[in-house]
């Protein structure tokens, strides 16, 4: 079928955020099937979202750089990357014929007004909802990459996150990979580059078999194929976790700043959440996710609790999530 125009969209983000944002891309597929759709964000990310029912192309892009879009204007630009001014004027400097987005008045587009709160996932679908594509939240899922998983069948821990403050010690990380270990599962630890240090710190103390530590050595496509052969994945609010959602793998994910509300695995999966954020969220307290030093909240969960979540998803099907809230 010939593409009779272009629709761009921006979410020059993370991991996370890209598969937050699946159920939205699939909406404006559904929504333009005869235009070529472009999604400015990082080129790593091609491996996981072009795809008949994705997107066509990435345009590779960093966060609010300018897009280097070649030819004519888009017909529709889709800002699902944020609220503010500048995410909207790099979209307003193509010209494009039509601009999706939430309201900014300080730019003058006219959308829907931003929700503080609201879930990642659903923030997106609402957006393209109100431009006439109806998106379902629960369309979250990818198929596992046409690639040998590194390690079928393991328990994969991933102790690093973005910042200090989602990061969960890593000693307490490696009591529980030597607790899976005792338990007869082939135990890998994942990570960046940039946290191989980590990892190897974790796979010493819990006494790995040499080999486990697969930090920094595998890139997206690996990771994703190492994550859907996965018995589980413990890890905390960061892209691991929606990489686990979206190829339906068990999961254990511990939350500290942010209330899994906002950035939780989907309801009805094999998740469990751990998090005792609820008495200062009641009170309108909130961690922040950026910080640089590691959350108290997410600092209450203890050893203990992770490995009884750990083996309750080892041991049954269930495919409910358990949420732990309190204090």
């Amino acid at each position: 079928m010939a593409l009779s125009g272009r629709v761009l969209v921006l979410r020059a983000l993370g991991l996370g955020d890209i598969l937050t944002a699946v159920p939205a891309l699939r909406a404006i597929r559904r929504g333009r099937p005869d235009q070529e759709l472009v999604l400015a964000a990082p080129a790593a990310f091609a491996d996981l979202v072009v795809g008949p029912d994705l997107v066509d192309r990435v345009l590779p892009t960093r966060a609010l750089s300018p897009v280097e879009w070649r030819g004519p204007p888009p017909d529709v630009a889709v800002n699902l990357h944020g609220s503010g001014p500048e995410s909207h004027r790099l979209l307003q400097a193509l010209a494009p014929g039509r601009l999706v987005a939430y309201a900014c008045a300080a730019v003058g587009v006219r959308g829907p007004d931003w929700r503080s709160g609201e879930h990642e996932v659903r923030r997106w679908c609402r957006v393209v909802d109100a431009a006439g594509w109806p998106a379902d939240p629960a369309d979250l899922h990818l198929p596992p990459p046409d690639l040998v998983s590194p390690a079928p069948g393991a328990v994969v821990v991933h102790p690093g996150a973005a910042r200090p403050s989602r990061r969960w010690p890593a000693e307490r990380f490696a009591a529980v990979a030597d607790w899976a270990r005792e338990q007869g599962h082939d135990v890998v630890v994942t990570g960046s580059a940039d946290e191989v240090g980590l990892a190897r710190d974790v796979a010493d103390s819990s006494g790995l078999r040499p080999g486990a530590v697969l930090a920094g050595r595998t890139d997206l496509r690996t990771l994703a194929a190492l994550v859907a052969g996965a018995r589980l994945v413990v890890c905390g609010d960061t892209g691991m976790a929606h990489l686990a959602s979206a190829h339906r793998t068990p999961s254990v994910v511990l939350f500290g700043p942010v209330a899994p509300a906002e950035w939780g695995p989907p309801p009805g999966g094999p998740h469990t959440v751990v998090w005792h954020g609820a008495a200062r969220a009641a009170h309108g307290g909130r961690g922040d996710p950026l910080g640089d030093v590691v959350d108290p909240v997410l600092l209450t969960t203890s050893v203990g609790e992770v490995i009884r979540a750990a083996r309750e998803r080892l041991e049954h099907s269930a495919t409910h999530a358990v949420v732990t809230s309190g204090g």
